[in-house]
């Protein structure tokens, strides 16, 4: 069984672990290798204590998915970072590690992140995905609609990025409910 809660500082390195693991293995075709090598442990633990030391801020949260033994997933985000669309929250992360993957735990993270910005008065939420990854499926699934294109920058590498959006945090949080059934 399966269960979700508020990441606390002592699961960064479960985190970091999650993060380098499933980045890699998602945009090993999408990247260019000297990119993906960019990202190291140590850097993200660095990133993820650091997000964890300030995730009691009411405006973040980052959740984690766990069964008894470990934690196999994660989401964050918060307030919608460039104020040039009409969504007032955004996933900054989500990963599952590959063997979880289509498990319906995913579905777990978006409902639990979609709840906790609820609570916080927000109605509407933006992710960004990196153009022809895979897992754009899983917001088309729910709905979520292209809203924005823009160039990102990862590593030397300039890769194009897509933002999806969900307007009503009320509809997802119903369409995920109806998958459930």
């Amino acid at each position: 069984m399966f269960q979700t809660r508020k990441a606390v500082y002592g699961d960064a390195e479960a985190i970091a672990n999650i993060h380098i693991n499933s980045w890699k293995s998602t945009y090993r075709d999408l990247i260019n290798e000297r990119d993906i090598s960019n990202i190291t442990f140590e850097n993200r633990l660095a990133l993820w204590e650091t997000i964890l030391t300030i995730n009691n801020k009411e405006d973040q949260c980052t959740y984690v998915i766990h069964n008894e033994e470990k934690i196999v997933g994660f989401v964050n985000g918060g307030p919608e970072r460039t104020k040039r669309f009409n969504y007032d929250s955004e996933i900054y992360t989500i990963y599952l590690l590959d063997e979880y993957q289509r498990l319906g735990l995913g579905a777990e993270l978006l409902q639990t992140f979609a709840e906790d910005m609820k609570l916080k008065g927000n109605s509407s939420i933006l992710v960004w995905v990196l153009k022809q990854n895979p897992s754009s499926k899983f917001y088309e699934r729910y709905q979520a609609e292209p809203v924005g294109e823009e160039e990102t920058t990862i590593g030397e590498g300039t890769y194009q990025e897509t933002a999806y959006g969900w307007e009503s945090i009320e509809q997802l949080l119903g369409l995920i409910q109806k998958n459930k059934s």
